[in-house]
């Protein structure tokens, strides 16, 4: 029995919790396959150890490597390669326990596709009696084959015994059973740093990255580049491998449109997987460790219901991590990815969560900051406050439960939680693990609820939505066709595509402190979502939040904000410390345990009876895990020996030149020139064609006239190279050209509106490559009206071909919103137009016109770029035009 005594005003806090715990698994026959001890002892030429590397692009890393981390111990098995040798000795083939190939796909859709009812219906059709014929005849003897596949760690539970405040009618106080599932975290993270799928994406020790050989230009991005795992490193013996533990927390909505049902699930990961491959979920490089109990405790009175579930909580986490205390002192002997066993420590690093679940680990009430002891009222000021210290922290909270009555106990806003979990885990500052929440603190904090609200207070409702009804279309961009101030659910997509169009859209529609404002979130809403970092970038993000508050001050004049004492702003002021801490936040959004929740949470749910689900979910996922660790067993054992020995080391050659791809096929062939000039608008084709062959076909003497017809293509896809700062991915875009087409007449078919879309061109004429990538005078806006090939008569000329209108030079940014101005080219009172190749394209581009305070009544998405003659180039269009227009490198 462990009490609490509440010092908060409310009764004592009980719990008591079963020391035994028991498998959901009560009837599994998965075997077991064990480590070999007698390893051999690895050689030290395969420590580990990072050199400089030319990274993907044609930039370079320097690191600077830690040379005491991450050293091997000896040469050992992973699971793939432990379960293959039992495999064989037990003389079973690769597909056992079904009976081949076919029947493991069947087994495997069966899983993932139906539910166990669903099941027993398709197995007991005729034509899967009669034809298919597996080895397994209804549902219950198919679950006892897949029950036999190995899986991760078991789960198990342990029952919770909380005694409250309230009593019955017979005087007794009443309490109330919950249940914790877990998982043993340690086991979870063998699993993780021991995956051979992960090899090519898993770092066993720190180093310091740099963009030039002195080492002046700091990088930062996976946790490995940061400065916590470097500095936790002088805290260990000599040689030993760190495993920095992220977990993630989030109550979540089970039950949709009746009943009340939650769960809480946590998650695990650690920062030695990349976070490129952390973010993808079927990679299932996070795990879930445990269910909390989301309980009501109505066996407590409304006053101390809220303590008590603080309390809870903490007790279930204590419980839940507690093999990491030994671990994190003492190290565990790990099969790594590549092999070799390593000593690793289990440390708790970072905890990401929204914030009034960063309260609730904190210890610390709502009104406070749970990373720094700033006061309530003072946190719209950029003020650099004491952060918040374990040490003392459990201290004050010794004192309090001891009966004194310290003062910082009140000053530091704490909750009367007297064991909090993270109290014995070695090595780790909990407040210092909190880390940027981009969705919930920028997306939907700062700029939905706060930026976006006071521009709708200066501007209206009616204005703002015409402004949003006329922004030109671009590819991939959501149009907010009714405005935005109807709209009552909001995503954080929703919040990013608002984002995108929302500098160019109040510029002019505000007074010119406010347009300041307006950028200076927008910068830091950007310069935060790079997945990269340099010393400049992070410069950038602090001075983007220092603009903020020096011209803040306009939003209380006008009226619109009493204060700026707003908790999400405030958190603002810590981003900068954890990047250079954790890496880029990128790695620690909270998107992703809400995408999380589909897999581990809601379609375990479904997949239950609705009673007792907790136990009928576990089992569930463990049934889906043990066919996902079949799945990618098998697609490690059938890879090609070569591959298997050599561990994935290879790395993907990816062409750093920009790739142009059009249709194999013309969709639109033998169009005339007429169709050109009246359905695409390009009314001087035939005068830039000639131009274009005189300067690139001299020796040709066919006159291009209204007689000849062209191959027209939709679009043309576009491959950038990758942008480190952005994405290790290529980046594919579109520019597309296709004029407007009408409804069917019968009314099935709905018509499409013309699209025409705005590029960046080399305006000297030059193929388009990765150095034209930025914002400077070899470099033009033009609106592509046709893509096309020249027709066989012209000779052969394989570059296909694009007819443009081009738009003036930039000129200088904008004194305010720093967005480059554009407008429409002319030339004797025509537009400016010609032909060019289609690899001088570089990207696409958007152009949203200067609207000012009123919308001109006649623009609309459609035909605005006809209407309107002067632009903003939207550089908030997506990151890379962002990192385009700006000087950081």
């Amino acid at each position: 029995m462990v009490k609490d005594t509440d010092d908060e005003g409310g009764a004592p806090t009980e719990f008591a919790y079963e020391n035994h715990s028991f498998s959901p698994l009560r009837r599994s026959r998965s075997k077991s396959f064990g480590l070999d001890e007698d390893n051999p002892v690895a050689s030290k030429s395969r420590r580990v150890t990072v050199e400089d590397v030319a990274d993907k692009g044609d930039s370079k890393r320097y690191f600077e490597p830690c040379p005491d981390a991450g050293w091997t111990l000896q040469e050992g098995q992973t699971s793939f390669e432990r379960y293959q040798r039992y495999k064989e000795g037990e003389g079973e083939d690769e597909w056992a326990p079904f009976c081949d190939k076919e029947e493991w796909g069947l087994a495997e859709w069966l899983v993932k596709s139906l539910g166990q009812t669903g099941t027993d219906e398709f197995l007991k059709l005729p034509i899967t009696q009669n034809r298919t014929k597996p080895s397994f005849h209804n549902n219950r003897s198919f679950l006892q084959k897949v029950d036999e596949l190995p899986h991760g760690p078991a789960w198990s539970c342990k029952k919770v015994s909380v005694k409250g405040n309230r009593t019955d009618e017979n005087g007794q106080s009443l309490h109330e059973d919950v249940e914790l599932w877990m998982r043993d975290p340690v086991e979870c993270i063998k699993d993780l740093i021991g995956n051979p799928l992960f090899k090519e994406h898993m770092v066993y020790a720190p180093s310091r990255a740099y963009q030039d050989k002195a080492g002046s230009q700091r990088l930062i991005d996976d946790m490995w580049t940061a400065d916590w795992w470097w500095d936790k490193q002088k805290e260990l013996p000599q040689g030993a491998t760190i495993a920095p533990i992220i977990l993630a927390s989030d109550k979540t909505m089970l039950s949709q449109f009746r009943g009340d049902k939650s769960a809480w699930p946590v998650y695990l990961s650690i920062g030695n997987i990349a976070k490129e491959k952390q973010r993808q979920t079927s990679a299932r490089a996070t795990v879930l460790i445990g269910y909390l109990p989301a309980t009501k405790l109505d066996c407590f009175t409304s006053d101390a219901r809220s303590l008590a579930g603080y309390r809870l909580f903490h007790r279930c986490m204590s419980l839940l991590l507690e093999p990491l205390v030994a671990a994190g002192e003492d190290g565990v002997d790990m099969v790594c990815a590549d092999s070799y066993i390593r000593r690793v420590y289990p440390i708790l690093a970072a905890y990401v969560a929204d914030f009034p679940e960063q309260c609730l680990i904190a210890c610390c009430k709502e009104n406070c900051c749970p990373k720094c002891l700033v006061a309530a009222n003072e946190r719209g000021n950029p003020l650099n406050s004491l952060m918040r210290d374990a040490e003392l922290t459990k201290e004050i909270l010794e004192r309090r439960r001891s009966g004194q009555h310290p003062v910082e106990f009140d000053e530091y806003g704490l909750r009367a939680v007297f064991k909090p979990f993270w109290a014995n885990l070695p090595h780790t500052d909990i407040f210092m693990a909190f880390t940027p929440d981009l969705l919930h603190q920028l997306h939907k904090g700062v700029f939905k609820d706060h930026l976006v609200k006071w521009c709708l207070d200066i501007v209206g409702e009616d204005e703002i939505d015409a402004h949003f009804k006329t922004i030109p279309d671009y590819p991939g961009l959501r149009h907010f066709k009714k405005g935005i101030s109807n709209i009552k659910q909001w995503t954080g997509t929703e919040h990013k595509e608002m984002q995108r169009v929302f500098m160019a859209l109040i510029t002019g529609a505000v007074p010119s402190q406010v347009v300041i404002v307006v950028r200076a979130l927008l910068d830091f809403c950007y310069y935060a979502r790079l997945h990269t970092h340099t010393s400049e970038s992070l410069d950038a993000l602090e001075n983007a939040l220092t603009v903020f508050h020096t011209h803040k001050d306009v939003l209380q004049e006008l009226a619109v904000r009493e204060h700026f004492n707003i908790p999400k702003l405030h958190q603002l002021s810590h981003y900068v410390q954890s990047i250079k801490l954790f890496g880029a936040a990128d790695g620690f959004n909270t998107e992703l345990p809400e995408r999380l929740h589909i897999d581990f949470a809601k379609k375990a749910y479904r997949a239950s009876n609705k009673r007792d689900y907790e136990e009928q979910m576990v089992l569930w996922l463990q049934r889906q895990e043990s066919i996902f660790w079949r799945t990618t067993y098998l697609e490690w054992y059938n890879s090609d020996s070569d591959d298997k020995n050599e561990g994935f080391d290879g790395v993907p050659v990816v062409s750093q030149d920009i790739i142009h791809v059009l249709a194999k096929t013309a969709p639109h062939p033998r169009q005339s020139v007429q169709h050109l000039e009246t359905m695409h608008g390009a009314i001087d084709f035939l005068p830039a064609l000639k131009l274009f062959l005189q300067k690139h076909l001299p020796h040709n003497h066919i006159v291009p006239g209204p007689q000849d017809r062209f191959d027209i293509f939709r679009q043309v896809v576009i491959i950038l190279p990758p942008d480190p700062r952005v994405s290790e991915l290529p980046k594919c875009l579109r520019v597309r050209a296709t004029p407007e087409t009408l409804p069917s007449s019968s009314g099935r078919k709905p018509g499409s509106p013309k699209r025409f879309d705005m590029a960046l061109v080399s305006s000297d004429g030059i193929q388009a490559s990765k150095a034209l990538l930025t914002l400077n005078a070899a470099v033009r806006v033009a609106q592509v009206r046709v893509l096309f090939r020249l027709p066989r008569q012209f000779g052969a000329y394989s570059r296909p071909l694009a007819y443009v209108e081009w738009f003036t030079l930039f000129r200088e940014p904008d004194e305010l919103s720093g967005l480059r101005q554009i407008s429409c080219s002319t030339r004797h009172l025509r537009r400016n137009s010609a032909v060019i190749h289609v690899d001088e394209i570089i990207r696409p581009c958007h152009l949203i016109p200067k609207m000012g305070q009123l919308v001109n009544p006649m623009w609309t998405s459609a035909n605005v770029y006809e209407l309107a003659s002067e632009f903003y180039l939207n550089t908030f269009i997506d990151l890379e035009t962002f990192c385009m227009s700006t000087t950081i490198t």
